[in-house]
């Protein structure tokens, strides 16, 4: 895990990750970008799942945790659409 970014990454956020807009069902991993607050444990880094939903600017995503299934709220800045 890194604790900050790399020279070449550093500056202003890419507003196309800012604004990104999932649908539901899309397969997101969860990308913690460093310079924003990310608010869960480092745990859940890296891991992948699915959008559930839109609550306001946030994506409702379904993340399995060994074999229970957990919900978090997460800001598009901290998602990475997969393709499948």
């Amino acid at each position: 895990m890194r604790s900050h970014k790399r020279t070449r990454e550093r500056g202003k956020l890419s507003f196309s990750r800012f604004f990104a807009s999932f649908k539901e069902g899309d397969s997101v991993a969860v990308v913690q970008e460093l310079s924003q607050i990310f608010g869960y444990k480092k745990t859940i880094q890296g891991r992948t799942g699915k959008v559930i939903s839109k609550r306001g600017s946030a994506y409702e995503v379904e993340v399995k945790d060994i074999n229970c299934p957990k919900r978090y709220l997460i800001k598009p800045i901290h998602l990475k659409r997969i393709q499948q």
